[in-house]
């Protein structure tokens, strides 16, 4: 035991003084190395292509680290001073050699074969390679005409990366080409992979960063190529780009030996191919995606031809290279090339220390920029060799990345919509008309669903799809709209890909579990705001969320699946993009659902109940309310809500049903009492005039809530959310606020209610305290009712506890 603590210390000691540490052999047999794909590659490469690679490469990684240190003399025409370096070094430079070397061969793939293609890069901070690559394409200058392929244009570019007013380090919309926003790590695959679904002749390379290999989403992303039909889809080429370290450790995929990664992704179902001879390294990355090219045309073919391939493995490649190739070797006796001080700045004090500095410049100088660019600042020809000649080919300049809108054919929803006075569930509205529109646009849109479409009663969908799992033969080249995985992760990373690339998406779930995704919708939204910014970037559909199973009807399910978090997160996101709605039956669902599906370059939130609840608009009075986003309901309200004492507002489903209860028990209790009833289905009308788009005037938000009167408002979410977007308005000393209170256990639905003082008697109460303010007849029976509500409330819970369930008749729709 003592002997193999003494060797195990050794080892990591070690360790800490190489570069490159290789990982320690795994237990697994020998034979696991037999699943790996083998390759000849010696002299695969003409020496023209060779060179062509080489040059390339050299170029853009000059530029990329010219990008992270200067803000002048960018081409080195004189001699580099300190003077040069910028005053703040940001940057990532260990994964751009890689991101550079991988881009290269991409390009010599489209050459070769006049593919359509799109790079996505899942190390988030690699916006240097890829913005060096983009000006050697011309692409930059394609959008941004002040960065020219010239002189002028790559100086411009080098001092202004990481500098106030230029590109940020990481790529987000501002970079052509990009459809992913690599701030939060783990989500690029699933894009990768939504991008091609629907869209048959094109690939996807996927650079999955060994870091970003780590996190959950990218764990599930690597299954998303069951759900990909190669009749109709295109094809992903996944690279994991193991090289060995993350911010300041090693990780897992570095210290993983050949076996255990072959036997990782056979697991997964792909082909492996490893590529990791650094002296070969262009004839074996050559040789492996010509192979993947050919495994995909393979699968292809077959499931095109009419005979597909079942359990087809498809490529993908782990390319080993040491972090940091082509820069710093080490500094003061420690590596920098292949370890985690290659990561970000790999010589942070390049301007005030000497060493560093003379370091830089021999960096700098080793590329030998003056024989890569001509005269003028052009590349030269041999790197232009590998620039597709057709500007659509170029993956910064593909179309589907920046204007690939296709808007839908929607029908009408009037059609089947409900009949006024009956009870019906909402969702199985929306499941019918959603079927419709699946049926008459069998190519842009799709489900995304985390197992739970049956359960949320949207089945209709069904009658004329199918769901899209390959895997199994119920599901197998079906054609199906439906993309269904317990991954509300790769749920999103599907629908930012297929959105972004020109479709629609749908995302239905329980309430509870969207909040799984609120930094990826965060992080979509951010991307948004940037690519609305642009002025290249056209118009895309809207993300469409469905969040039912709420917690007003989870009471079976329990504590954990009662939480409308998910709303707080969408109105915290920029005003342009944030809307959130809470239709409160089902011809409002119907007409929130098309309004939204035709809806462009928003964040679409609808929330409501699979429970059949009363319908209590026809199909035009629907409309015109959700045209509105509020209006008052006269049926429910005195004198058709003339001259109120108080108003009460339902904002969601169930708490609204309460309010019309609570106004139908004070109509019966207390006459005395003027209600006003308003729903409100767009909860950003609330906000204050001109803090949203579709924020009231405050004339307009009297003309519903009064001037002076009081409010109480019956909210489907947490009450501080409400507080927040009400902020603002004048007399907020007038309203009170009910909402979800975070109480909540396995109960019965109106308990659920009560739990959280939502319920009727509740609502009952607060419309008597705000009345005995100005009408004494309520004032004089205030105490004596409200204690009677009170019991209500009190020997309602005793009932439940006694018998399990509501009373009878609690949930039939309130007669006026």
């Amino acid at each position: 035991m003592s002997t193999t603590t003494t060797t195990t210390t050794s080892s990591v000691l070690h360790l800490k003084e190489r570069a490159n540490p290789p990982p320690d052999p795994s237990l697994l047999p020998d034979y696991v190395q037999d699943l790996g794909v083998k390759i000849n590659f010696k002299d695969y490469l003409s020496s023209d292509e060779r060179c062509a690679l080489v040059k390339f490469q050299q170029l853009a990684d000059y530029i990329a680290a010219s990008m992270i240190f200067l803000k002048s003399d960018a081409l080195l025409e004189r001699e580099l001073s300190q003077d040069d370096i910028k005053f703040r070094l940001l940057g990532h430079w260990g994964t751009c050699p890689g991101l550079t070397l991988v881009y290269a061969h991409c390009n010599r793939l489209i050459v070769k074969n006049n593919l359509n293609m799109i790079f996505v890069v899942g190390p988030g901070h690699g916006a240097p390679a890829i913005l060096a690559d983009l000006w050697i394409e011309d692409s930059l200058d394609a959008f941004l005409p002040e960065y020219p392929r010239s002189k002028k244009g790559l100086e411009k570019l080098i001092k202004s990366f990481s500098w106030p007013g230029g590109f940020p380090s990481h790529i987000n919309a501002e970079v052509p080409g990009s459809i992913h926003e690599g701030g939060e790590l783990g989500y690029s695959l699933a894009v990768a992979y939504g991008a091609i679904m629907d869209k048959p002749d094109l690939i996807v390379t996927c650079i999955v960063g060994d870091g970003e290999s780590e996190s959950g989403p990218l764990a599930a992303a690597w299954n998303s190529h069951k759900f990909i039909d190669p009749a109709e889809s295109g094809a992903v080429i996944p690279i994991l780009h193991a090289n060995g370290f993350k911010i300041s450790e090693r990780t897992i995929p570095g210290t993983d030996d050949d076996k255990e990664l072959i036997a990782l992704f056979s697991g997964y179902g792909y082909q492996v191919r490893i590529v990791e001879d650094l002296k070969d390294m262009d004839d074996d990355l050559a040789a492996s995606m010509d192979w993947a090219l050919d495994e995909i045309k393979k699968i292809q073919t077959a499931a095109r031809s009419g005979k597909p391939i079942v359990k087809p493995r498809w490529p993908m490649i782990v390319l080993r290279t040491p972090k940091g190739f082509s820069g710093p070797k080490s500094l003061n006796g420690e590596p920098i090339e292949g370890s985690f001080h290659s990561h970000q700045v790999p010589l942070p004090e390049a301007k005030t220390n000497p060493k560093q500095f003379r370091l830089l410049k021999e960096w700098l100088l080793s590329y030998g920029v003056d024989k890569l660019l001509t005269s003028d600042g052009e590349p030269i020809p041999e790197i232009l060799s590998l620039v597709p000649k057709e500007r659509t080919k170029r993956m910064g300049q593909v179309r589907e990345t920046f204007n690939g809108y296709e808007p839908l054919v929607l029908p009408d929803w009037k059609p089947i919509a409900k009949e006024k006075g009956l009870q019906y569930s909402a969702m199985k509205a929306v499941g019918e008309y959603l079927d419709d529109v699946l049926a008459k646009n069998p190519r842009n849109v799709r489900i995304f669903s985390p197992d739970e479409l049956v359960s949320n009663k949207l089945d209709a969908v069904f009658n004329h799809t199918n769901r899209d799992f390959q895997w199994d033969p119920l599901t197998r080249a079906k054609g199906g709209r439906v993309a269904e995985i317990l991954s509300e992760h790769c749920c999103q990373g599907w629908m930012q890909g297929y959105t972004l690339t020109g479709r629609v998406g749908v995302f239905p779930s329980y309430e509870s579990f969207l909040g799984i995704i609120a930094t990826m919708m965060v992080q979509y939204a951010k991307f948004m705001k940037m690519a609305k910014e642009t002025k290249w970037r056209r118009d895309i559909a809207s993300l469409n969320y469905i969040e039912t199973s709420t917690w007003t009807r989870q009471e079976h399910n329990g504590f954990s699946h009662q939480n409308p978090a998910f709303i707080g997160t969408v109105i915290k996101v920029k005003a342009e993009t944030a809307r959130i709605y809470l239709p409160p039956d089902a011809n409002c669902f119907l007409s929130t659902v098309q309004h939204c599906l035709r809806s462009k370059n928003y964040v679409n939130l609808m929330v409501g109940s699979k429970a059949p609840t009363p319908v209590y608009l026809t199909a035009e009075e629907a409309e015109a309310h959700c045209v509105a986003g509020a209006s008052v309901w006269r049926f429910a309200s005195t004198d058709d809500g003339l001259d109120p004492d108080v108003v009460l507002v339902g904002i969601g489903v169930e708490v609204t049903f309460e309010v019309i209860a609570a106004a139908a028990l004070l109509k019966k209790k207390m006459p005395h009492l003027r209600v006003r009833v308003v729903n409100v289905t767009d909860l950003m009308i609330l906000q204050p005039d001109r803090a949203h788009p579709h924020a009231l005037s405050d004339q307009r938000f009297a003309s519903l809530f009064t001037d002076d009167k009081p409010i109480h408002f019956n909210y489907h979410g947490y009450p501080t959310e409400l507080k927040g977007l009400l902020f603002g308005r004048p007399n907020l000393d007038r309203v009170t606020i009910a909402g979800y209170d975070e109480e909540g256990t396995t109960t019965t639905p109106l308990s659920m209610m009560v739990l959280n003082k939502t319920d009727r008697w509740s609502v009952a109460v607060h419309a008597i305290e705000g009345a005995a303010r100005c009408n004494p007849h309520v004032q004089i029976q205030s105490h004596l009712l409200i204690s009677e509500f009170e019991h209500a409330r009190c020997k309602h819970q005793d009932y439940v506890f006694e018998n399990g369930k509501d009373p009878e008749g609690l949930f039939d729709t309130p007669k006026f």
